[in-house]
């Protein structure tokens, strides 16, 4: 077997995602289901207005959330399958120079689905667990009727299986797209990153350090990643932004729910991305201190680039929570009484804002740290 049990237990930021994602989405949408149970029993025009609300904004957390959630789980898996390539290019070659098709080495590729199926049915049994108390808060002032809470195996499957079904099979498709190389190709002990081709600077009048030379390297060479701090950035921003809404709009439990989830989101995607980095220069690390340069220039020339990204995407998540929250508050529950106006929160931005600065900067320094540990032998026996 090419791809084995060990490998895909690699993918545990996958997994992470798959279970947010289904986590939310099993919580509303389960909600959806069974408050129709209650349909025929309202009468009254303000219950009506509030099961409508319910309804749309069940519709819309799981959809946003959910396609948000899993797009970016591709990618993921994108990433990896084109990782664990690059790594083992060699073993590769060989065994498409014995005679293995592309197909037959792409279909082990299946085995990276396991992670999106743990963390889905992770995130399905911990929302079964929570549903009581989440259909207790969400009918607080009992407007509707009591509503049981239902299993339904459809959603079971749409939710876990149908998804991880999807991504393995997206994981064979694109490991056969890049095995689709010349058998050489693959033998050839090149000198390229780990995470794929090194990327030339652009030509300017002035000739720039090896340092800025590096870094605009790194980012450009590793878009992959860069979405990924920008993606980590959002979460924090646009989660962190929303919970202060939600002890007014909502309950103190959903504002609960929805940080613990943007700060997992938001530290998975960081630590991966910087790992990613950093894992994949170590060679670079070791010939520069080699050269004399500091541990400080060595770090701010592969981690400094990611900081203006990372503050790009805090913005897009501002903006994006304060859209959804403006939608909600004066279309979903326009016609819902008691509701507060929803005007954006300044005070919440720049709390959420010196969160962000010093988590990041924290996480900056831990790597910065890290670099001191690479043993400039090992890899240069490597």
């Amino acid at each position: 077997m090419v791809v084995g049990i060990k490998d895909a237990a690699k993918l545990a930021g996958i997994c992470i995602i798959a279970c947010c994602a289904v986590f939310v989405c099993t919580l509303f949408l389960n909600y959806n289901i069974d408050i129709v149970s209650v349909r025929e029993q309202i009468v009254s025009e303000t219950a009506i207005g509030f099961y409508n609300a319910q309804v749309s904004t069940a519709k819309l957390v799981s959809s946003l959330s959910g396609f948000c959630l899993l797009a970016t789980s591709a990618v993921m898996l994108a990433f990896y399958v084109r990782h664990y390539i690059d790594i083992h290019k060699k073993e590769l070659g060989i065994l498409k120079a014995i005679g293995y098709s592309n197909i037959k080495i792409a279909r082990n590729f299946w085995i990276f689905g396991i992670s999106v199926l743990i963390g889905g049915a992770i995130g399905y049994a911990g929302a079964f667990a929570l549903m009581p108390l989440f259909y207790k808060v969400q009918n607080n002032d009992k407007i509707l009727p009591d509503i049981a809470v239902g299993f339904h195996p459809a959603l079971f499957a749409g939710l876990v299986l149908v998804p991880a079904a999807a991504l393995a099979l997206l994981s064979i498709a694109y490991a056969f797209f890049k095995l689709k190389k010349p058998v050489l190709t693959l033998l050839k002990d090149s000198m390229q990153s780990r995470f794929g081709k090194p990327v030339r600077g652009k030509k300017t009048g002035k000739e720039r350090s090896f340092t800025a030379e590096l870094r605009s390297n790194t980012l450009r060479s590793r878009k992959v990643l860069v979405f990924f701090v920008i993606f980590s950035a959002f979460c924090f921003s646009s989660m962190t932004q929303m919970s202060f809404a939600m002890r007014d709009l909502a309950s103190v439990m959903f504002a609960a729910m929805i940080i613990m989830i943007g700060l997992i989101l938001a530290c998975t995607m960081l630590f991966l991305a910087i790992t990613a980095v950093i894992n994949g220069n170590t060679k670079t690390i070791a010939m520069m201190r080699v050269f004399g340069y500091s541990q400080k220039e060595c770090g701010g020339a592969l981690l400094s680039g990611y900081r203006p990204t990372a503050y790009i995407g805090f913005a897009i998540g501002t903006v994006y929570q304060y859209a959804i929250l403006k939608i909600a508050v004066e279309i979903i529950f326009k016609n819902i009484e008691g509701v507060p106006e929803y005007k954006f929160d300044i005070a919440a931005m720049f709390i959420s804002l010196a969160l962000f600065a010093a988590v990041y900067e924290l996480v900056m320094y831990f790597y910065s740290q890290r670099i001191k540990k690479i043993s400039v032998k090992e890899i240069m026996l490597e």
